[in-house]
Parts: C-alpha cells; structure tokens; sequence
C-alpha cells in the first residue's frame, strides 16, 4: 500500500472517529449554554456507549462483528438525527421533542416556511432535511463499520485503549467532573436520549387518560343558558391574542423601555376616551411556538400542552368560552383568524357562528414574511364586515394578531385608518422596512424588531378601540406565549400578560378582587394563573352572582 493510500485511510478513519464521538456527546440542548462558555468545553466527554459497543464488538468474530457494527451505526445515526431535532426544539420551543406527539409540528413549520419563503424555498428545505437525515444515517453507519474493521486489525491496542477509557470514566464518574454545569464528562447522553424516546410511548397513553379524565370534569357544563355571562348581557366582547406577547416584553430591561412607553401612553389615551384596564399574568402552557395550545388551552379551561391533547380536545365537545356565549344565544360568535391558510374545522368545536381567514378578510397587499397581513387591516375588516354593521345585535368575537409573529421582520407601521382599504396600501411599506436577513445578521436587532412589534399590535389594537369603540366595548387581550429563547434568554417563565378593557365601570367592578394591576401594563407583583384557570374565572365573574368561590374544573 502506498504511502498516500494510508494516509488517505488513516485520515478518514479519524473522520469516522471524529463523526461518532460527536454524535456521543455533543448535548442536545447545546445552544442553551451559560453566555460567555467556550462551546468546545461542551465536547469534553467520555461517552460509556462508545466503549461498551466498542468492547461488544471486539470480542465478536468478524463476519457478526460487522452485521453488529451496522446495526449499531443504524441506531446512532437514529439518536443522532433525534438530537438534531431536539437542539431545533431547544432553541425554538424551549423543550425536547416528544417523537410521539410531535410529528405533526413539522406539517406547521413546512407551512411557516412556505409563508415566510414561498414554496420553492419549502420544498427546497424539506427535501434538504431529508437529504440530511438519510446522509446522517448512511455516513453513521459506514463509520462505524469503519472503526470497527480498524479495532479489528489491531485489537492488541484497541483493548488498552478501551481499558485506559474505561477507568478514565469511572474515574471522572465517581468525581462528577465537569466543564460545563449540567454537561459531565461521564457522558450517557446517548442511552439518555434513547431511553427518554422510548419512554415518551407510555408517557402519552398515560396522558391520553390522564386528560380524558381532566376533560370530563366541567363546572358550567350542565349550566342554563340563562346563568351563563350575565353580567355581559347587552355588551360587545372581544378577546385578541397577541402573538408572542410575553412576560419579557414588559419586564426584560432590555425589551421593555418601548413597549412600557407604548402601555403607558395606550392607558392615557384610553382614559380620554373614558375606558380603564386592569391587567394580569397567566401561564401558557407553550413558548416560542404552538399557539394553538395556548388559543385552545384559554378557551376550554383546560390545560392542552401537546398535540395529542389538541387532537382529542377538538374531536369533543367541551365547552368554550365561544360556545358559552353561542349557548346563550344573546350573541353573535366571531372568529377572526388571518393566520388560517387552509381549512379550519376546529372553528365548529370552538362554537363559531362565522369564521373569517386569511381568505375571506379581503386583504389584496403582501405577506409581511409569516403575517398574511397587518393586524391593523384585520381590526378594519373585522370592523366592516361585522362590528360596525348597523342594527346587529350584540357581538363575541376571538381575534389573533400575527404581526409579531416570528421573525419580526419585516414589520408594517401604522397608517390613518380610511388609507387601509383592501391592503394593496402596504406594499411600499414592505419593499421599505427591514428584511428577515437584514435583521436576523445580529441578536440585538431581533430583540429591538421584536419589541416593535409588539408595540405594532398593541398600538393598532387601542387606536382600534379609540377611534372604533363605544360605551359597549369589552375587550381581553394577552399573549399566546413567550417569543423564542433568542428573544428572552433561557430559563424565562412562560408567562404572558392579559388585559381587560372596558368602558362600563360595572364590568371592571366584576374582577375587581381578582387583584390585577390598573392599567395596561401588569406589575411584576401581579397574579399568576394557569391560562387553564381562566375561563372558569371568567365565567364565575360574569355569572349570576359572581362567587368565587364556586369549584373551578378540572380539579387543581
């Protein structure tokens, strides 16, 4: 054999070397390091897996050691392409993949990418990631052959080495060595990450009936419509989720000075017009993403933290905030959602009456990367198509704002409200603010852009109120959940403010030991409730009497 011919085999030998000990150690929430950590320290690691399958395999003869090592290399480039998924999780969701539950999330991030860069940038993605995971599971598993052909020939030294690497991680076991708090270089992330995958199996069925029980338990489920939402009788209510508007935004010094100026200014102008606020915290059950669980989690009045819970949810027929008011039949049920690309048959378990989407809303301007349109153009066709329609009668509607959608770029600005007409408007604005690139270059831009745009919808939701809004008005609005972890950091609570508006003091004298903060802005001391609890408050506040004390469902 040549001299080149070696060292071309040795050099891909320690390639293969190189591919399988970073698949064994590299930590799956590596993107969530202290600030300021080298990242190589992450890699200082002796992985168990690695010198058990290793020591497996050398006491095999050939012909088995080499079916062994394939299988083995199959399994590793599995884990690996978990792992993968789990750092994306991590630093998106601010969790773990569930490969249970999980699966239909990818559907949503392919439409995110189809909104944000056309279906020639998703196709080319998806077909990208697969590419990827198949390459990931191929290349794994000729490294692994690989190596153990190598130990094979030279078993004499491939045994002191497993020795040496043995007592090294017993040793560094037995003292919890670590460069890295959390990351010990007695490393088991493999067989970790395996035992968590398969453990998520009866996790799930255990949750299935563990929320199938928790669904069952409804305090207003037998409740006439005659006891329901009687202190609202006569009133326009109107909820709006505020995407990614969280507990960060108002309380993160470095992203609240513009949105604390922006509720501050919103709470004078409302008190001109004569509404007051009082304001609160909930928690959400998701961060980063998944609004759906948190829009389903607020209306049911039941914790939906998973799609397995949505699925089952929706198939049911618990009762909503929107099907409390339909069952009144005292009001109008609206549903206002410009995020609904696609057919949306959860808008009948909800209890909608009428149901307008990114299609029927009438907007003929661009895309504003993920946001279908401004919220300011949602709030002026929900305004013409139904609030300000002469002789109807009393109004419910359930309205999600998208332009603080990630990436928070690029992002409209408000205009008069008799210039919005059918959208076309907006696109000057977009061909002169920031692009998605543009911003995503630098951290501290996406956290400014973020802020902006939450003070966007809030901004376009209180001049809504007062150019638009009369001595009937209620309005709730609150986040759906915390931006992404590149926005607040790790370790943020999943918090999100919420905000009730009303003109009538009555209304505001209904929640008035609920202990919320006057104003727009919530104070740090403010309450915190699970956004599970939130429709039965609501209910009980509205109901005949108003008795807190009545038992709240589920059982907590």
């Amino acid at each position: 054999m040549s001299r080149k011919r070696r060292a071309a085999g040795w050099a891909l030998t320690g390639f293969a070397a190189v591919i399988v000990f970073l698949a064994l150690v590299v930590p799956d929430q590596v993107t969530r390091l202290p600030a300021g950590t080298p990242v190589w320290r992450a890699f200082v690691r002796v992985p168990i897996e690695g010198l058990v399958a290793f020591a497996v395999l050398l006491v095999l003869p050939r012909r088995p050691r080499m079916i062994v090592a394939g299988v083995l290399g199959g399994v590793l480039g599995l884990l690996t392409v978990l792992k993968v998924i789990d750092i994306g999780f991590f630093a998106v969701l601010a969790r773990a993949f569930d490969p249970v539950l999980d699966w239909p999330l990818f559907a949503d991030g392919y439409r995110f990418v189809q909104d944000s860069f056309g279906e020639l940038g998703a196709v080319g993605a998806a077909a990208g990631a697969v590419l990827v995971a198949l390459g990931v599971l191929i290349g794994m598993v000729l490294a692994v052959r690989r190596l153990a052909a190598v130990a094979g020939r030279h078993e004499t030294a491939s045994r002191r080495g497993l020795a040496g690497g043995a007592v090294v991680w017993v040793a560094v076991a037995l003292l919890g060595t670590s460069f890295v708090p959390g990351v010990y270089v007695a490393s088991d992330s493999a067989v970790t990450l395996a035992r968590d995958g398969i453990g998520t199996v009866p996790a799930a069925i255990r949750d299935k009936k563990a929320f199938a029980d928790e669904a069952a338990t409804d305090a207003f489920k037998d409740t006439a419509a005659d006891q329901l939402l009687t202190g609202l009788r006569g009133k326009d209510v109107v909820f709006t989720f505020i995407e990614s508007y969280g507990r960060s935004a108002v309380q993160d010094p470095t992203l609240d000075t513009v949105v604390h100026a922006a509720l501050t200014k919103g709470t004078a102008d409302l008190k001109t017009r004569g509404f007051a606020a009082k304001s609160g915290f909930l928690t959400s059950p998701t961060a980063g993403g998944g609004s759906w669980l948190a829009h389903s989690t607020f209306q049911s009045g039941v914790t939906i933290g998973n799609q397995q819970r949505y699925r089952s949810l929706v198939s049911g027929d618990r009762l909503t905030l929107t099907s409390a008011f339909k069952k009144t039949g005292a009001w109008r049920t609206v549903g206002v959602e410009p995020g609904v690309t696609y057919a949306w048959p959860e808008g009948t378990f909800y209890g909608y009456d009428q149901v307008y989407d990114s299609h029927t809303l009438g907007y003929h301007g661009p895309a504003f990367s993920w946001a279908t349109m401004p919220d300011q153009f949602t709030l002026k066709s929900f305004t013409d198509q139904e609030y300000a329609k002469p002789g109807r009668g009393p109004l419910m509607a359930e309205m999600t704002f998208v332009s603080s959608h990630t990436p928070w770029a690029p992002i409209p600005s408000m205009i008069g409200w008799d210039q919005v007409g059918d959208g076309s408007v907006y696109t000057q604005q977009k061909a002169q603010a920031k692009t998605t690139g543009e911003v995503w270059k630098d951290k501290d831009l996406i956290r400014a852009e973020y802020a902006k745009s939450i003070v966007y919808s809030v901004g376009a939701l209180m001049s809504w109120v007062q150019k638009y809004g009369d001595d009937n008005l209620v309005l709730v609005f609150l986040g759906d959940h915390q931006p992404a972890p590149i926005v607040v950091g790790e370790g943020a609570s999943h918090d999100v403010p919420i905000t009730i508006v009303a003109h009538d003091p009555k209304v505001l004298d209904r929640v008035s030991d609920w202990g919320w903060t006057d104003g727009l802005e919530p104070q740090p001391a403010a309450p915190v409730w699970p956004m599970a609890e939130f429709r039965d408050r609501f209910l009980t506040a509205f109901g005949p009497t108003g008795d807190e004390t009545r038992p709240l469902s589920p059982p907590r």
